[in-house]
């Protein structure tokens, strides 16, 4: 959500700034700007729209500066617009000032302002940052700043500039992500690592309540007591071609294609002997023993693999599971106890709502267990226990392959467990473990076939109503396959239980509405059959995925696509491929903008 970077140096600023703004389009975005000191002066060009229109405003204007801000934004507080865009400056065009996140005490902090004649512009809570700092103003910049700080309240990663300071620029960070580049004379600042890393490898990752001040040949990190703070560079180890398209016309297809690397990358260290090692779990036999439950917290499509992990531990372990919404949790106040074990799920380790569960559930004493893709994030540090998914950067806002990485992880977490209380003999452990093993190469069939999904996107893609039905965990996959396409192609859609049907949904069943049908499970096939025939019998179009040999699916639906046979726990991974692969056609013959959705933001560090 929102993006933010810049540069301090020798060379032409505003180049490097629109570059690292088009690695941050991903994010999700309505607005963009930019704003440098140049010949003593504090110029801010901003724009509603792509960067595109910001690249035409600039029309060579500012070009001579070597250091300034840059800022994609994402509305949260007052409509896309040329004014509301960021940078924000002060009254007297002192400062300047990029932000993510919300100042939630902004509303007073503006009242308070305006009572003593302050002028606002925007309808933004940035502004009041630009105005604070002038209103505020102690003629020395570092000073200035820790005593604005000092008045915020909320979330946020912010870049200030100041027009009489023309070789600083000051970043602050408390619960919004903000890294520093470290370059040969020059620095940056970005919100996330592809912005820069073109320039450099080597970062510093700002902890919470932490001010930098940056000049182009020193950094100097305080704490919001003032103190000194010394950072370990961070070396990014990733390859650039990760963040580019290498061919493909979207990241999200791209993405779709990297799975069964994903999922291999995620699962092949930690089967050794046959066996699954967690090196850096600190939970012991003992801690999984005594559990008494686990929440499973997350948003999006990390929630929904937080639904295929509740069936997926209370099958194999034996342990009760509650899944919720981390925008919830904290405020329906869960019975937490000292036995219980919060997993928080969440693609980038920065996401405002599960980061606000996890700190709610270790104030009630309860253990964190995280499972998240970037290292050093936020989540990731303030947690008791850590497992990476190393799916890689992912660009595309829609998820696909950090969803896969972190179904894989469940699977691993919940065998693990499994053996550790002797919930499953050994020879199923040892035929789940040959399962896993072999799902990359599965997961590799079924993308090598996504061209048979062509014909029944090219019909249906301008369907008003798309439904998902499905029970157990295909009732999971069904909720992530409707997200998908939701996300991407702005269809209405929606996932049922399919045993609910006949409880009030079936009445949105019309002729020639596709219905999109999950029958995976041997236990269940024959209910699946029954629930896919009522439909089919009020004029629904079939669309049906079932595992190779029930070819029986045929005798009801329109449509089949077959995955390839595995054990029952693992099903969702190989079911979801076929989803993603219609939410992204049905939004190519649409024309949507496939990786940067309305609306939508990548990581969301906002509540």
């Amino acid at each position: 959500m929102c993006g933010i970077v810049g540069y301090i140096g020798e060379k032409q600023a505003i180049p490097i700034m629109l570059c690292g703004l088009e690695k941050l389009e991903y994010r999700g975005y309505d607005s963009a700007g930019i704003a440098v000191i140049e010949n003593n002066k504090l110029k801010v060009f901003k724009t509603k729209g792509r960067i595109n229109n910001l690249k035409e405003l600039l029309n060579n204007n500012g070009y001579n500066s070597s250091m300034g801000i840059g800022h994609t934004r994402w509305a949260t507080h007052g409509k896309p617009s040329d004014i509301n865009a960021h940078p924000h400056s002060s009254n007297s065009n002192k400062f300047a000032v990029v932000h993510n996140g919300i100042i939630e005490n902004y509303l007073d902090l503006k009242e308070e302002l305006i009572k003593k004649g302050v002028k606002f512009i925007s309808e933004t809570d940035t502004e009041v940052i630009a105005q604070l700092l002038e209103y505020y103003d102690t003629g020395n910049f570092v000073d200035t700043v820790f005593s604005v700080v000092s008045k915020l309240q909320g979330a946020f990663s912010i870049g200030i500039i100041c027009k009489d300071n023309p070789d600083e620029l000051i970043a602050v960070k408390k619960d919004s992500p903000l890294i520093i580049g470290l370059g040969d004379g020059e620095n940056y600042i970005a919100s996330d690592i592809p912005a820069i890393l073109s320039k450099t490898r080597k970062i510093y990752r700002l902890d919470d309540e932490e001010i930098a001040v940056i000049k182009k040949d020193k950094i100097n990190i305080y704490n919001f007591n003032k103190e000194i703070v010394y950072k370990n560079v961070f070396t990014v180890d990733w390859d650039i071609t990760s963040a580019e398209k290498m061919g493909y016309e979207h990241f999200m297809m791209k993405e779709i294609m990297e799975q069964p690397k994903a999922v291999r990358d995620t699962i092949y260290p930690r089967i050794k002997n046959n066996k699954i090692i967690f090196d850096q779990l600190s939970l012991s036999e003992n801690d999984i023993k005594n559990l008494n439950r686990i929440y499973i917290v997350a948003c999006g499509s990390a929630y929904h693999v937080g639904c295929v992990a509740k069936y997926t531990i209370e099958k194999i372990a034996k342990i009760p599971v509650e899944v919720d919404f981390a925008s919830e949790f904290r405020y329906r106040k869960p019975l937490l106890n000292k036995n219980d074990l919060i997993i928080i799920i969440s693609q980038s380790g920065e996401t405002a709502d599960s980061l606000a569960a996890l700190r709610e559930s270790k104030k009630n004493g309860v253990k964190v267990l995280s499972i998240v893709n970037v290292v050093g994030s936020t989540i990731a540090n303030e947690s008791d226990n850590i497992i990476y998914t190393w799916a890689g950067p992912e660009i595309a806002v829609a998820t696909t392959k950090a969803y896969s990485a972190q179904l894989v992880v469940i699977y691993l977490l919940a065998l693990y467990m499994a053996d550790k209380l002797g919930t499953i003999s050994n020879d199923i452990y040892t035929d789940y473990i040959n399962e896993l093993l072999k799902l990359p190469d599965k997961i590799e069939s079924i993308l090598k076939r996504k061209d048979e999904l062509i014909d029944f996107c090219k019909i249906y893609f301008n369907s008003r109503d798309i439904f998902f039905i499905g029970r157990n965990v295909d009732y999971a996959v069904c909720l992530e396959g409707s997200l998908k396409l939701k996300e991407v192609s702005y269809a209405h859609s929606e996932a049922y239980a399919a045993g609910e049907l006949k409880h009030g949904p079936i009445s949105l069943i019309e002729n020639d509405v596709p219905v999109i049908a999950l029958a995976t499970q041997d236990d269940l096939f024959y209910k699946m059959l029954s629930n896919i025939k009522e439909v089919k019998a009020r004029g629904a179009a079939i669309f049906s995925i079932a595992v190779e040999g029930n070819t029986k699916i045929e005798q009801v639906s329109d449509y089949n696509f077959y995955i390839p046979t595995t054990c029952d726990i693992m099903l969702p991974s190989l079911s979801v491929i076929p989803l993603q692969f219609i939410s992204y056609y049905v939004a190519l013959y649409k024309n949507c903008d496939i990786d940067k959705p309305r609306n939508l933001a990548k990581s969301v560090t906002v509540e």
